[in-house]
């Protein structure tokens, strides 16, 4: 889902703007840091988890790294809210609402990942790592949809669903400007 392997998500660059100046950043499942790098350099606090020690490596000095195995059914950020909480190209179904309600109040959620009908196109083929249609508005039912898109993306040609959405505090009114489509 992107144009190299330094090269963020243009999913991403598109809706960071959402992000509070100087906030923090979860980047789940966050390989070789290319989001970490792109968000540090825009100000922003991150900490970056991954299984991959090798990888998580190449971001040191960025910010906060855990190296985790995120499938084993432990969470290793319990109790931590975060501005932000960035995912690409990754789904572990059952760590969903944990990594939903890490998105702090005022915070964002952006998520962008492989889709059931991607097969054709290669890998991920498997069902298990593919979202359904409308899984990804169901697993963020608590927060406020922004955006979200459902269907073929080229360049490289694959299925995905994507969604950026809100943790509105109790005195954010929708459509109150304080979350504009465009920077």
């Amino acid at each position: 889902m992107h144009g190299g392997d330094d090269t963020p998500s243009s999913w991403v660059t598109r809706w960071h703007h959402l992000i509070a100046p100087g906030g923090s950043v979860l980047d789940l499942a966050c390989g070789s840091g290319r989001h970490l790098r792109w968000l540090a350099a825009k100000g922003l606090r991150v900490t970056g988890v991954d299984r991959d020690a090798a990888a998580l490596a190449r971001s040191q000095g960025l910010g906060e790294l855990i190296e985790a195995d995120l499938e084993s059914g432990d969470w290793p950020l319990p109790g931590r809210r975060f501005d932000a909480v960035v995912v690409t190209n990754y789904l572990w179904r059952s760590l969903l609402p944990t990594v939903v309600s890490a998105v702090g109040v005022g915070g964002v959620f952006i998520y962008e990942t492989f889709a059931i009908g991607n097969a054709r196109f290669g890998r991920p083929s498997n069902p298990d790592f593919l979202l359904r249609s409308g899984e990804l508005l169901s697993a963020v039912a608590p927060l406020r949809v922004v955006a979200f898109e459902d269907g073929f993306v080229d360049n490289p040609p694959r299925q995905v669903q994507r969604i950026v959405a809100v943790h509105e505090s109790p005195a954010t009114t929708p459509g109150d400007g304080r979350y504009p489509l465009v920077a």
